[in-house]
């Protein structure tokens, strides 16, 4: 789910929305979404789907959602954004190792390629999202940097800053991979300015943490205890981030 933090015209139940979901309150974000339209079921599905990234759990209040999304969706539009979140679900549920479903997250993002035409809003979360099935799936760096750079320029064009910080994070991962500190540091700073300015809570702890990889101490620890802070307060999410935010075993010298 992209989404840039704003509600357009003030609309009072999208700034609820977004309040919620960027405090990790996701299933309240979406019992407060109508189920009976098609654009407001699949914001509801990717809602739950985004909670499944982030918690590792809701997978069958997520199904059920994108279900009833795919069910009401009759543009190709509404039928490739729902592609796309069916591909999301699918590599969330791989990525956490739910259970492997990477041919399936790779088969419905192709679909929601050939029902979204390049420049149409929702490419630039397609090309994102199918950045990280190239990435940690299929591990092949090159085709995910290309795929993060086509989205980073669809955020661009399309003003999307909460997409800018998914895919400056996920560039600056690569250069870090590669060696490319400035460039990692500056990519990385990026997405944290961006989230810090959105308010977007439950991407900053994240955001922290992978500048810390590209910092030198003491800001390193720094910025890794902000982080700690904030995983804390929202009661362990992203969960994942456990592992990145542990703290290093007695004795154990750190870089």
């Amino acid at each position: 789910m992209s989404g840039n933090g704003t509600t357009p015209g003030d609309d009072p139940l999208q700034t609820a929305v977004w309040r919620l979901r960027s405090r990790a309150c996701w299933a309240d974000a979406a019992a407060l979404l109508p189920t009976d339209s098609p654009g407001t079921a699949l914001q509801r599905a990717a809602l739950l789907v985004e909670r499944c990234l982030y918690t590792e759990r809701g997978w069958e209040q997520a199904e059920d959602a994108l279900r009833t999304a795919e069910a009401l969706a009759h543009t190709d539009d509404e039928r490739g954004a729902a592609a796309c979140e069916r591909g999301q679900l699918a590599y969330t549920a791989t990525l956490h190792g739910v259970r492997d479903r990477a041919d399936e997250a790779r088969a419905a993002l192709g679909r929601a390629a050939a029902l979204v035409p390049p420049g149409a809003p929702g490419r630039a979360l397609l090309d994102f999202r199918r950045g990280l099935v190239a990435e940690n799936l299929t591990r092949s760096p090159q085709a995910a940097r290309a795929a993060y750079r086509r989205a980073h320029a669809g955020a661009a064009a399309h003003t999307d800053p909460l997409l800018l910080s998914f895919t400056w994070r996920h560039l600056a991962g690569l250069a870090l991979r590669d060696g490319e500190l400035a460039e990692a540091r500056h990519g990385f700073a990026e997405s944290l300015r961006i989230r810090e300015e959105l308010g977007y809570l439950v991407g900053t702890a994240p955001a922290l943490a992978s500048l810390a990889d590209a910092e030198s101490e003491p800001e390193a620890s720094r910025l890794r205890e902000e982080a700690r802070r904030l995983f804390r307060l929202l009661g362990g999410v992203p969960t994942w981030l456990a592992r990145q935010l542990a703290p290093p075993a007695p004795g154990v010298a750190t870089a």
